[in-house]
């Protein structure tokens, strides 16, 4: 598969008729709408979690698959949805996607035990994965070139809306109505954007270049098998075969993935990318910034609910001055980050977010205040605002103007296996540690993890230093390619 992701807004090419008048606020509201759905589902089970625990029954590594199962799916696929995409149309795929997401939503929605909502959850993820990365390429043919950056803030802040919106929206549903609903939503919004895709949304083309099948079941097969292994060994044993065979053969195949990348002649992630340090140092911290987060709220928000005695809705609001933190802090970020440079601005948002899951993992016990640990909601907010801000910056200047779209679909394809691979790791050390008998042993649990998912952003921040600073001198501005557009939102899946 050649650029294996979604093409770079400003050089994709554009095989569209000219968009009819109205067309662009079809287009802005068709795909901002279907990346609300999409981003949504990444955090709004969270809320939910205790909820469906009392309803299915199920063991922790049950509950991480319901928000596993998606993370995983969606990341793995998304590179080789966006690549459908370009070859066989991207309004049809994104048709299709839809139609995929939408089905499946359903199918979690009346879901009769925890299997078949993992199982639902999974498929959700590949829809996700098809309809997500084309969201923006078909908002790019939609849109002329002058109108382009307004369209996409606009695509970006709805997106990060859902994010932030997430746990609350899940713990709102869940306590007023049923966590059933939380699927059920999807169901109108797509039975309403199917038609108004097919009839608003033009139909472009990518390159057309060979799909990259080998590559994307050697980096599927591989993330499974070591997701299951972490997922499964708290319950089976580090030493129990099956455990053994996931984290071995996982390791092989992302092995056999890696040479693949180096050999083939159009992978779907060409290893030289990341002989660039700029590009190996972003893409580092963003795997690890997403371990640490996506762990740390898995557990808190059943920690809130299950040790607290918070109802899901209080819980999703008392979350909100970390996951809305973005949405009121990132413009200054991005004026920070255009003043001074990225790398500056990402580190000290990763360095402030693990400062704030360290101070959480100190004051958390069975009878903590909320005032006792809003300080450590607003520090990993406020971090994490200043790391979405220019982090799209700092991906698509790591490379050339034509390998744009593979950097963008890579970088988020890493955020959403640092999701799944979090919930793993940090949900192990918790059962490790402590367990769901007790509000006492949930805390001796929940400590640890937290103090591993503070040191895994940490270890993003060192990163992220590792990122070349901006240079500025003449012959460089010469000589450069044109830059891409700034801040601009390119397939964002998890947050903003």
């Amino acid at each position: 598969m050649s650029a294996p992701t979604t093409p770079d807004p400003t050089t994709a090419p554009n095989t569209a008729p000219a968009a009819p008048r109205g067309a662009v606020g079809w287009a802005l509201v068709i795909t901002s709408v279907a990346g609300f759905m999409a981003a949504l589902d990444n955090l709004v089970v969270t809320t939910a979690l205790p909820s469906i625990r009392r309803d299915l029954g199920g063991a922790l590594d049950e509950l991480e698959w319901t928000v596993s199962a998606y993370t995983l799916t969606f990341a793995v696929l998304l590179m080789f949805g966006a690549a459908l995409g370009d070859r066989f149309g991207r309004r049809r795929l994104f048709l299709a996607g839809l139609t995929v997401f939408t089905g499946a939503s359903a199918a979690a929605a009346m879901a009769p035990g925890i299997d078949s909502l993992i199982a639902a959850r999974a498929v959700q993820g590949v829809g996700a994965a098809i309809m997500m990365p084309l969201t923006l390429t078909l908002l790019t043919a939609a849109v002329p070139t002058h109108r382009r950056g307004m369209a996409y803030g606009i695509w970006g802040a709805v997106n990060g809306l859902a994010v932030a919106s997430g746990p609350l929206i899940g713990g709102s549903l869940t306590e007023h109505v049923s966590w059933h609903w939380i699927f059920w939503l999807n169901v109108p919004l797509g039975l309403v954007l199917l038609p108004l895709a097919r009839l608003r949304l033009a139909e472009s083309h990518g390159s057309g270049a060979p799909l990259d099948v080998n590559g994307t079941l050697l980096a599927s097969g591989g993330l499974f098998g070591i997701v299951y292994g972490l997922v499964r060994a708290p319950a089976d044993g580090w030493t129990d075969s099956l455990v053994l065979t996931g984290l071995i053969a996982g390791s092989a195949l992302l092995t056999a993935f890696v040479v693949h990348g180096i050999r083939a002649k159009n992978p779907m992630l060409p290893m030289r990318l990341f002989r660039s340090r700029a590009f190996s140092g972003i893409n580092a911290a963003s795997l690890l910034m997403f371990l640490g987060m996506f762990g740390s709220i898995f557990l808190l928000s059943q920690y809130m609910q299950g040790v607290l005695g918070y109802s899901p809705t209080e819980a999703g609001l008392r979350m909100l001055p970390w996951t809305g933190m973005p949405m009121l802090v990132a413009p200054v970020a991005g004026i920070l980050s255009d003043r001074i440079g990225g790398r500056p601005v990402v580190a000290a948002g990763l360095f402030l977010q693990a400062t704030g899951l360290a101070y959480m993992a100190s004051v958390v016990s069975a009878d903590v205040s909320y005032a006792a640990q809003l300080p450590a909601l607003i520090l990993s907010g406020v971090g994490m605002a200043l790391f979405f801000a220019p982090a799209s910056n700092l991906v698509m200047s790591s490379v050339g103007t034509r390998e744009q779209g593979i950097a963008s679909g890579a970088n988020n394809a890493l955020r959403e296996v640092g999701g799944a691979l979090g919930i793993a790791i940090m949900s192990s050390i918790f059962t490790a540690r402590g367990g769901y008998e007790s509000a006492q042993t949930f805390v001796d649990g929940l400590r640890p993890a937290l103090v591993v998912g503070a040191a895994m952003v940490a270890l993003a921040g060192v990163a992220a230093l590792l990122i070349p600073a901006r240079r500025r001198a003449p012959q460089d501005a010469a000589t450069a390619e044109p830059a891409p557009l700034p801040e601009t939102p390119v397939v964002q899946t998890a947050a903003h």
